[in-house]
């Protein structure tokens, strides 16, 4: 292979193979015996010298015991939520004996400076946020086994991925909205180009659809306070008839949400109704409290540090969504008479 060029990865072996990336590590790792069958660890011998792969550095340091760290990359800490990740997957790294190092991407999102130059040989794995995905470029062509959490199983730079139920937590919301007889809505969008926020907004319209007679309008905001007050102001004084039901992508941008809706003279929830997503401290900061979606962060950022175990050791890790559910406060209540 030119030098300079991209070297080649397990999940090229893998794909070579037509194996998993598992039975790659399996294979390689002279650990096959018992699990794959002979023609298939030939086969996968054949493809990793055929396409010239080496093991890298971090993985047989693993195997010698002498690093045991990982990174964990994340949106710049704006909320607890990714501390809480934090927190989950450092105590489950703990347990088995590694150090976490936190990695906050510097603007939140968008690319970042490269977080590997200096420590790529002291790092044994990876865990990254979606929303911080710009700034695992540098590793796009490297071996360090990588977990994605909020990421796209389809189309995942990760060895594996672990994601949320968004989709039903945002099920559950349309539910509960329309249960109270809501079909008026406004989607408070979060302005971020990451797969977790497409998903809330392709489900919302999706569910809304399914029941005749509801409207749906969008407006965009940064996740910031007064970005999602400035967009809620615009969007509630917009023409034609006024949305009874605000779902925010996220608790922050409800905040701000109630912020617009008091200037312009509307009571939550007798005029508006408004929900969140996360359930962070501020939910029930504000007055009323929020009616949001409660992500169980700790356990997020656990099963992310299960995840890349099962990954740098070969295992296939645990499927499933991580389950999300409803807490209903005093922000919504059944829409106004007309």
């Amino acid at each position: 292979m030119a030098r300079g060029s991209t070297r080649p990865t397990s999940r090229d072996v893998a794909q070579a193979a037509g194996v998993s990336q598992a039975a790659v590590s399996l294979v390689l790792g002279d650990k096959w015996r018992g699990r794959v069958s002979e023609p298939t660890a030939q086969r996968v011998r054949d493809a990793a010298h055929r396409l010239g792969y080496r093991p890298n550095l971090a993985a047989r340091n693993l195997r010698l015991g002498r690093t045991r760290t990982v990174l964990l990359v994340v949106p710049a800490l704006t909320t607890e939520f990714f501390a809480e990740v934090y927190t989950g997957a450092a105590r489950v790294a703990a347990e088995h004996g590694f150090g976490v190092v936190l990695y906050p991407s510097p603007e939140g999102v968008g690319p970042a400076r490269d977080p590997f130059a200096s420590a790529q040989a002291a790092l044994d794995g990876v865990i990254a946020s979606s929303m911080a995905a710009d700034a695992l470029t540098a590793i796009r062509g490297d071996q360090l086994p990588l977990v994605m959490l909020d990421s796209d199983p389809e189309g995942s730079l990760g060895a594996a991925t672990v994601n949320l139920d968004i989709t039903d937590g945002i099920r559950q919301v349309a539910e509960h909205l329309l249960t109270l007889g809501h079909r008026r809505f406004l989607h408070l969008a979060a302005d971020v180009p990451s797969w977790t926020f497409d998903i809330r907004a392709r489900e919302l319209a999706a569910r809304l659809a399914d029941t005749p007679g509801t409207t749906l309008r969008t407006a965009h905001a940064p996740i910031s306070i007064e970005g999602a007050r400035a967009a809620t102001e615009t969007a509630l004084a917009a023409p034609g008839p006024r949305p009874t039901a605000l779902v925010c992508d996220d608790d922050k941008l409800a905040a701000g949400a109630y912020k617009a809706a008091r200037r312009a003279g509307l009571r939550i929830p007798d005029d508006l109704s408004v929900t969140g997503l996360d359930d962070l401290g501020l939910a029930t900061a504000i007055d009323p409290e929020l009616t949001t979606v409660r992500l169980d962060a700790e356990l997020f950022g656990e099963r992310g540090m299960h995840a890349l175990l099962a990954v740098m050791e070969g295992r296939t890790p645990q499927e499933g969504d991580i389950p999300v559910h409803l807490v209903v406060r005093g922000s919504t209540a059944p829409p106004p008479q007309d």
